[in-house]
């Protein structure tokens, strides 16, 4: 075993050896804007490329792009556009290109029809199975590669301890900082096993606001030794794992930073703490520079400057193209005028080419020969414990999952996109399993369930933007649908969160008059909402019997928590409202373990059966 480590230890070194002389052959063809250009990644509007955006590739050299909601049609549609991107960037001499999304699973992804869309942060952690966080991002990067994309701003690191977060909340993994990083971990292993660069956002921690960064600039007070047992301790493990990304978050912490700067922002962070004192040495990516904590603080072209002198290598400029334009002309100012060095924009462009030849972004498709999707081997579940065969619901095994994440690896990136990847039965067996595992019953006060011997009215409130991270929900069915779809004799309401109030009386009216022996609704964020609140302590005054199921927050039982039974399914997408039925009419159990604590009568971990 030791030979064969010394080995492996031997074939890194020529690899990074190899890589290092490509990237300096590269560094020397360059010129002072095209190495400005590999530091940008731009967003654009439209599910095709236009004459702004073949310009910036073309004649701007930038280093990748952004797809947002607004760019997805279809899985087919994007691949297309991905490979019509890497083909304009290949005619005019750019290099390939950084193909970058937010497809962190659950309720903040941009592409949602035509893939397994896997659970969120924080029902896989409320299911409790790390083999399945792994699987579960192996799964998701598998289909992104499949599309061209080669970059995801995934896992959320963040550790969600304050209930009142209006950003992070099912998105993060849950309050405890172990958690966080043993589930980061594995998920940030699962995508760059699958040959797609992993991001750990937000540095050092978005989990302790009640700002919402994309509204305004948030400020985290602890001091140092808080935040290494708390918010530093997933990132840290994240370093040591070899992730390949490092997001930062537009948020002012005072124990790093002595001036009012946010950690995007700020040297002391990125290169003080980041760099140097943790040791990373993979990309440091800004956050969008145009969200107001720093767009109506600094100003986004400015700010572009201001993050590159505090150690980014990446700024991400996701929506206009004056402010893109502005940024790439001001960083190439502040050299010209010595304010940035030469040297400092070489030391960003080294990281970025290198990571692409890692991660197969620039040459023919696959990592150089001799990189295992640019992972060093490890120990752990991911490289040396074959992981458990994935299983249908009457237990067959599924082909195609099994095996060591370092066997699959070594396949490389497909050269040519093999779309028959996407949605396959093995990767919806995994969302359906950990779904329905994560489903929790917190409170079971009163005979009401399994669901089935009543007439039941159920109110479902619709899923609705609830922060600028999740840029559209789509509206559908909703909880009653499918209670109705395994066999409920129900009634469904969706009621969009700004129509509750004025459609509150005719809610109330329908309970009483329309011959339902059960109530259930179906919360969305709660307790950030007064209508909703009002809509669940409206019919509890009925007097017949409530279930409340919290769709997204869990935390909404703090809003009203005289309700007798509760159960959170941590997201409203079909998977988990499929899921929550099942659970409630009793043909699945609940499983699910909450990640977080709702007060000190349901601490993080507790979870009921029937």
């Amino acid at each position: 075993m030791e030979r064969q480590n010394e080995e492996m230890l031997i074939t890194a070194e020529a690899s990074d050896d190899r890589i290092s002389g490509m990237v300096e052959d590269m560094l020397a063809g360059m010129s002072l804007r095209d190495k400005i250009g590999q530091m940008l990644i731009c967003g654009f509007y439209g599910t095709s490329m236009d004459g702004d955006l073949r310009r910036l590739i073309a004649d701007y050299k930038i280093g990748g792009v952004i797809y947002f909601a607004r760019n997805v049609e279809s899985p087919a549609q994007i691949a297309r556009l991905t490979e019509e991107l890497q083909d304009a960037a290949a005619k005019s001499g750019t290099p390939s290109l950084w193909i970058s999304i937010d497809q962190e699973g659950g309720m903040v992804a941009r592409i949602t029809e035509g893939v397994a869309l896997m659970p969120g942060g924080m029902a896989i952690a409320a299911a409790g199975s790390e083999e399945d966080a792994y699987l579960a991002a192996y799964a998701s990067g598998q289909e992104l590669a499949a599309m061209g994309i080669n970059l995801n701003y995934a896992p959320v690191l963040d550790v969600n301890n304050n209930p009142g977060n209006p950003v992070i909340g099912v998105r993060s993994f849950g309050e405890s900082p172990e958690k966080v990083a043993r589930f980061g971990e594995q998920t940030l292993r699962g995508f760059q096993d699958a040959g797609v660069a992993a991001t750990a956002k937000h540095f050092p921690g978005h989990g302790d606001t009640d700002v919402d960064s994309h509204l305004d600039l948030p400020t985290v007070p602890h001091d140092r030794k808080r935040m290494e047992a708390v918010e530093l301790k997933p990132f840290r493990e994240a370093v040591q794992a070899g992730v390949d990304a490092i997001m930062s978050a537009h948020i002012y912490f005072p124990a790093l930073e002595s001036g009012k700067l946010p950690v995007t922002l700020s040297r002391a962070a990125l290169t003080g703490l980041l760099r140097e004192e943790l040791g990373f040495e993979g990309i440091i990516t800004t956050d969008c520079m145009e969200m107001n904590a720093i767009a109506e603080h600094f100003g986004t072209v400015e700010a572009s400057v201001m993050a590159v002198e505090a150690g980014a290598d990446l700024v991400l400029v996701s929506h206009r193209l004056d402010r893109q334009l502005g940024a790439i002309g001001a960083i190439e100012l502040a050299v010209n005028e010595g304010r940035l060095s030469a040297e400092r924009i070489d030391e960003s462009v080294r990281r970025l080419l290198a990571m692409k030849l890692r991660r197969g972004v620039l040459g023919v498709g696959k990592p150089p020969e001799g990189l295992l999707g640019g992972l060093a081997p490890q120990d752990g579940p991911d490289s040396s414990v074959a992981l458990p065969p994935v299983k249908n619901e009457t237990g067959a095994v599924l082909p195609g999952m099994v095996g060591s994440a370092a066997d699959n690896a070594a396949k490389g990136v497909p050269d040519a996109p093999d779309l028959s990847l996407l949605g396959n039965a093995e990767h919806r067996e995994i969302a359906r399993r950990i779904s329905e595992a994560s489903v929790t019953l917190v409170r079971n006060g009163i005979p009401m369930l399994p669901l089935g011997r009543e007439r039941t009215l159920v109110v479902t409130v619709a899923p609705a933007v609830a922060t600028l991270a999740d840029e559209s929900m789509a509206a559908g069915p909703g909880l009653g649908s499918a209670l109705k779809r395994h066999g409920l004799d129900c009634r469904e309401i969706v009621v969009p969160p700004a129509e509750i109030a004025g459609r509150l009386d005719s809610l109330v009216r329908e309970a009483v008059s329309g011959g339902y022996g059960h109530l259930v609704v179906g919360t969305y964020n709660a307790q950030f909402d007064a209508a909703q609140i009002s809509l669940v302590k409206s019919l509890l005054a009925l007097g017949k019997p409530l279930a409340v199921a919290a769709l997204r927050n869990p935390y909404d039982l703090l809003a009203f928590p005289e309700v007798q039974v509760y159960a959170a399914a941590y997201e409203s997408r079909p998977l988990a409202l499929d899921s929550m039925a099942k659970a409630l009419l009793g043909l699945i159990p609940f499983r699910g373990r909450l990640p977080v604590s709702l007060g000190e009568l349901h601490p993080a971990g507790w979870g009921l059966g029937l």
